[in-house]
């Protein structure tokens, strides 16, 4: 496998706090906890590993609950992909929602986008290794960006980096194919996605996008993987960085009232995804 050299991490700024920091040496126990399971995650994340996680998770046939049931079984979730918080992930899905919401008020489907954005993450609830849940996206079958976490190097051993067909510009795809046809590494990203598209939701198409590739930091925030852009993904670029600016910036350890929030939700959860949902 050809190495390449990491593209230098890029750390974001907002009133004098950092966000994204990731050290490449960590003494701290939360960056060594993150940079192990990035370690894991592009070690055994595979063409035929993420294959295999459509099949068991896209039955959709692991549990059948409402929206907010399901999130308030990330009260005790902590997601060791993120340096940034180590707080439980069902405050941050209301933070997210609540800075969507002060900041955009005129669309309040993007409230719930936040709110829901990392649902997907109930599969770790469920028994499934963080490093097939959480953390950053990319594409499978091709040659991973340096931009990605821990750069190229952090995939050393993965065995489809001994295939000459993934370890190229395009891989298995087809330029200009657009990201919505790229196999990504499993996450919760596309697994939400397809939980809402299958039980039917209508949030719109921007939701819906926002969600299911909030996590691609390499080709939304780097500029990377431009061989697969397509024209609805330059379209719908604006509507990720929406949702990741409140996503990221409003992490803090100030927990919202959960309580007090639930009505507001409920009602955007009645009129875009009602009723109970297959997991």
């Amino acid at each position: 496998m050809k190495v390449d050299i990491a593209a230098p991490i890029v750390v974001y700024e907002e009133n004098g706090k950092s966000y994204r920091k990731y050290e490449e040496e960590p003494a701290d126990p939360i960056q060594a906890r993150v940079k192990s399971h990035y370690r894991n995650q592009h070690l055994h994340q595979t063409v035929d590993f993420v294959s295999a996680m459509q099949k068991k998770w896209l039955s959709f046939s692991h549990a059948q609950m409402p929206i907010l049931d399901c999130l308030d079984l990330l009260a005790g979730f902590l997601d060791e992909s993120d340096p940034d918080v180590d707080e439980a992930n069902l405050y941050h899905a209301y933070q997210t929602a609540e800075k969507l919401r002060e900041n955009h008020p005129d669309k309040p489907w993007m409230h719930l986008a936040g709110l829901v954005h990392d649902l997907g993450k109930i599969m770790s609830v469920w028994g499934e290794e963080q490093w097939a849940v959480t953390g950053d996206t990319y594409p499978v079958g091709c040659r991973p960006d340096p931009s990605i976490v821990y750069g190229v190097e952090s995939f050393a051993g993965n065995p489809d980096q001994e295939n000459e067909q993934y370890t190229t510009e395009l891989g298995m795809y087809e330029r200009g194919c657009g990201f919505e046809n790229l196999l990504m590494c499993w996450t919760h990203d596309e697994y939400l996605y397809q939980v809402l598209k299958n039980h039917g939701t209508t949030l719109p198409e921007e939701a819906l996008y926002a969600i299911r590739f909030h996590s691609f930091y390499p080709a939304h925030s780097h500029g990377a993987y431009k061989q697969f852009e397509s024209e609805r993904d330059r379209q719908l670029h604006d509507a990720i960085m929406e949702l990741n600016a409140c996503d990221l910036y409003s992490k803090s350890d100030d927990r919202p009232n959960v309580q007090e929030l639930k009505s507001y939700y409920q009602g955007l959860i009645d009129k875009y995804i009602p009723g109970t949902v297959k997991w």
